[in-house]
């Protein structure tokens, strides 16, 4: 199919606007969001999603993904650019851009429109501050089949360049929720199964204790850690042992820890 219109100019207005996404004010005042490679692509098209706006570069190779993605593109109503090489490397600000860029609509979920028992395990994250922490749980919460990713407070943006490159793709699978910590205590209330908050001050070991399903698993921010309410809104706190010298786990993999023992009924 044709390509479309051909962008030349690294002044041009759609340049502008794209790369424009970068920036948070940007990303929530249009909505919209930037993914890197076919790959992204891709995933995006097989949950029923396509770009509002492709950016093909001129040297990009043809491909079956690549023309269904163009196809899906112009259906959807969004329209096919093709760019020079320059302009990927302005837009991605990287020296060696991807030669498909997509830009996508922002999708969330309500609290009121999620089905916990739908998902043996639901993950909510209190103030998550590191882009690359929430795209690597975003990616293992679908890896190991968790029902979404709830973001309780001021947390970073999913939808940010560097947290959608470390999902890899599950951006588009997983479900994503924003709220306060006042509306998800009060949502909490109504939860069926274990609620389990993880602390380095907890006393009882991950693994010794019982989860019900669906289970919702709380945990804290890079620094902090879980905050006193949200701890107290639990069935149980529980902690992973360190059996080294180290003090403490990297966020997302104690997070992808809790996941998988949750979900394997441990």
């Amino acid at each position: 199919m044709s390509d479309g219109r051909v962008i030349t100019s690294l002044t041009n207005e759609t340049v502008k606007a794209v790369r424009a996404l970068h920036m948070r004010k940007e990303r929530e005042a249009t909505g919209l969001f930037l993914a890197e490679g076919l790959k992204f692509v891709g995933e995006a098209l097989d949950q029923g999603r396509s770009p509002r706006l492709l950016l093909v570069g001129l040297d990009a190779r043809p491909h079956p993904l690549l023309e269904r993605a163009k196809i899906a593109t112009v259906k959807g109503g969004g329209e096919v650019v093709t760019v020079t090489h320059p302009i990927l490397e302005k837009v991605s600000r990287k020296e060696n851009p991807q030669t498909v860029l997509g830009v996508f609509e922002q999708v969330y979920t309500s609290l009121d429109a999620l089905k916990p028992e739908s998902a043996p395990c639901w993950i909510a994250l209190e103030q998550v501050r590191d882009p690359g922490n929430l795209g690597t749980i975003i990616r293992t919460a679908d890896s190991a089949g968790c029902g979404g990713v709830i973001l309780i407070g001021d947390s970073v943006d999913p939808f940010s360049v560097e947290a959608v490159r470390a999902t890899m793709g599950s951006v588009f699978a997983v479900s994503i929720t924003r709220t306060t910590p006042e509306a998800f205590l009060a949502w909490r209330c109504d939860w069926r199964g274990s609620v389990v908050g993880t602390r380095l001050d907890a006393t009882v070991d991950y693994r010794d204790a019982t989860y019900t399903r669906p289970c919702l698993v709380l945990v804290g921010n890079e620094q902090a850690g879980l905050t006193d309410a949200l701890a107290a809104a639990c069935d149980v706190n529980v902690k992973i042992p360190m059996r080294g010298r180290a003090d403490s786990l990297n966020l997302a993999v104690a997070t992808g820890i809790m996941a998988y023992a949750v979900t394997d009924g441990i």
